[in-house]
C-alpha cells in the first residue's frame, strides 16, 4: 500500500507518517522502482501501535522503547497487545460516558451541577444527604464537612472506579440509619472546635472517640492494595497537612481506634 492508504488505515495524516519516519518510530519501507514507498501489514500495525500508545499518554521517547521491544516478537503478540490497548481505551470511554450521563441527569433534574462536582452518582447522592442534614442544623455548616466532601471525592477518584464505588456504598450504608448523619455532623463540629488548638488539647481524645464511632470499618477494608498507591501519590500526607495540629491528632487517633481497637490513645 502507498503512504496515503497507510495513513488512512491508521487514522493519521501522511504528514504524521513522514514525521514518524523522521523520528525513527516508523522504519522507512522498501521503495518501488518508481520511487514510491511500499508499505505492508507490519508497517500498518506499527503505525497503529504508535497512535494508540500516544493516545494512552506515552511520550514519543517511551513509544520508541516499546517499539524496540516489539521488534523481536511475533506479529500475533503485537496484535494481541494492540487489541488490549484498544480494550483499555474502550473501557475508559465507557466510564467517561457513564460520568457524563450522571451529569446530564443531574442537570435535567436540578438544573445545575453540584457545587464541588462533578462526582459519581453515588457520591452526589451522599453529598445531597449531607446538605439536607446541614440545612436543618442551626448555624453555618462546619468547615470540616466541606473538607470531608473534597477528601471523599479525591479518594473515590484515586482508588479507581470499582473500589471507589464499593467505598462509597459502604459509607452510604453506614450513614443510612436514622440519626447517623446527624451524629457525623456533631463530630464535624467537634473537629471545627479544634481548629486553633494544639495536638495535646484534652478535647482531641473526645473528638477521636466520636469520630472512630462514625468510621465504617467496611470502607477501610476496601483499601488494602490501594493504600500503598495513595501513600505514594502523597494523598494521605496532603490530607493531614491540610488539617490543624489538633484535628490531625484526632483523626490519626480515630483511625488507630478503628484499625487497632486494643491500642490506647495517647
Amino acid at each position: 500500500m502507498r503512504i496515503g492508504e497507510l495513513a488512512a488505515l491508521a487514522g493519521v495524516t501522511t504528514r504524521t507518517v513522514r514525521h514518524y519516519h523522521h523520528l525513527g518510530l516508523l522504519p522507512e519501507p522498501a521503495r518501488r522502482a518508481n520511487g514510491y514507498r511500499r508499505y505492508g501489514l507490519r508497517d500498518a500495525v506499527t503505525l497503529a501501535r504508535v497512535r494508540r500508545l500516544t493516545e494512552l499518554g506515552l511520550g514519543l521517547g517511551e513509544v520508541r522503547d516499546v517499539l524496540a521491544d516489539d521488534a523481536g516478537r511475533e506479529l500475533r503478540e503485537v496484535l494481541a497487545e494492540l487489541d488490549a490497548d484498544l480494550a483499555r481505551q474502550e473501557e475508559e470511554i465507557r466510564r467517561r460516558r457513564e460520568r457524563l450521563g450522571t451529569l446530564l441527569r443531574q442537570v435535567e433534574e436540578g438544573g445545575q451541577l453540584p457545587a464541588e462536582g462533578p462526582y459519581s452518582e453515588r457520591l452526589t447522592e451522599l453529598f445531597g444527604e449531607m446538605r439536607r442534614v446541614s440545612a436543618a442544623l442551626p448555624g453555618p455548616e462546619p468547615a470540616m464537612a466541606a473538607k470531608e466532601r473534597e477528601m471523599l471525592g479525591l479518594l473515590e477518584m484515586a482508588a479507581g472506579s470499582g473500589t471507589g464505588e464499593r467505598m462509597v456504598s459502604a459509607l452510604k450504608e453506614a450513614v443510612a440509619p436514622p440519626g447517623a448523619m446527624e451524629r457525623i455532623y456533631e463530630v464535624y463540629a467537634l473537629l471545627d472546635e479544634l481548629a486553633g488548638a494544639g495536638p495535646d488539647d484534652p478535647r482531641v481524645a473526645e473528638a477521636a472517640r466520636a469520630l472512630a464511632a462514625c468510621i465504617p470499618v467496611k470502607m477501610l477494608g476496601e483499601l488494602p492494595e490501594e493504600r500503598e498507591e495513595l501513600a505514594v501519590t502523597g494523598f494521605a500526607d496532603s490530607y493531614f497537612a491540610d488539617l490543624a495540629p489538633a484535628q490531625e491528632a484526632a483523626v490519626r487517633q480515630a483511625i488507630r481506634l478503628v484499625t487497632e481497637p486494643g491500642e490506647a490513645t495517647t
